[in-house]
């Protein structure tokens, strides 16, 4: 796919690494917006590969996680007009939630204002309260989100589609666009989704799963490249410690460690098929544990 962000994540044989909003750690409240375009700019700076958004509809306080927020195709548009290169992420799109229509014009909107950047992670949503919200029976998730791709695909390569599914009819007198800068948009099918290994195998350009533990993300990598060779994106929460030499301890979705054991559990990543790693780093001042990441593990 020419899409210019996959081909920034994919286009090589290293592993590439993307940092994920908000990226000065806000997860109950609203983000400083000033401090977070500043830390964009200078992850960008630093040579990250992707800026990740996520897509959170409603706050749920048992969560205690409000994504960064901003919707995300407002929030990754502006993040666009600040940066040049870097991938831009959704991590990830609920899609049965969201009408596959608006969906398909507010990503490829967001593609070609970005210079076709965007690389567009998809879910199918874990919050049970949202279903209600917006109407929509949660055993059904599934087979929306498998009609909600139909939608979007057809959206997208097609001009004036004739396509009829649960969200709708399409009779061929109307089209969608623009469409995208590269004929089509990159799906990263996010977790399970509700969906067989064997249909996101078939459907997806890519899969983006949670931190795993090691044993378990093998297994993963070994299944899915047995069955394909679309890339495995995978995540971590990064806390460097002081000395370069640590072990690594356990911390909610990643690790605790010194800079040498994370150049060595990159390394292993690579090694076991991953292709890009979303991290969050966590640290008093983002910006100093953003920039000893980059200088201590990255260009390492």
């Amino acid at each position: 796919m020419e899409n210019r962000g996959y081909e920034r994540l994919f286009g090589s044989e290293r592993l590439t690494v993307g940092a994920a909003f908000p990226l000065s750690g806000a997860r109950e409240e609203r983000p400083d917006v000033a401090r977070e375009l500043a830390l964009a700019e200078r992850v960008e700076e630093l040579g990250y590969d992707a800026l990740w958004a996520r897509d959170v509809p409603t706050y749920w306080p048992k969560f205690r996680d409000a994504g960064q927020t901003f919707d995300p195709w407002t929030w990754l548009s502006r993040v666009a007009g600040r940066t040049e290169a870097v991938a831009l992420g959704t991590a990830s799109v609920v899609l049965p939630l969201r009408h596959p229509l608006h969906v398909a014009k507010s990503a490829a909107s967001l593609d070609h204002l970005s210079g076709g950047r965007l690389v567009l992670g998809v879910a199918s949503g874990d919050r049970p309260p949202e279903y209600g919200a917006f109407g929509v029976e949660e055993d059904t998730r599934g087979a929306a989100f498998r009609d909600a791709v139909r939608v979007l695909r057809a959206a997208w390569t097609e001009s004036y589609p004739e396509l009829e599914t649960r969200w709708g009819r399409l009779d061929g007198t109307v089209d969608v666009v623009p469409k995208p800068t590269a004929g089509d948009l990159p799906l990263l099918v996010t977790g399970n989704s509700r969906q067989s290994r064997e249909w996101i195998a078939e459907h997806a350009d890519g899969w983006l799963f949670y931190h795993l533990p090691g044993d378990t993300l093998r297994d993963y990598l070994d299944d899915w490249g047995a069955r394909t060779d679309a890339p495995f994106v995978t995540t971590c929460s990064v806390a460097l410690a002081d000395d370069p030499d640590a072990g690594p301890e356990r911390v909610n979705q990643g690790f605790r460690a010194g800079a040498n054991w994370f150049r060595g559990y990159l390394d292993d990543l690579e090694s076991w098929g991953v292709e890009h790693l979303i991290v969050s780093v966590r640290g008093e001042d983002r910006g100093a544990a953003f920039a000893e990441f980059a200088s201590s593990v990255l260009d390492e």
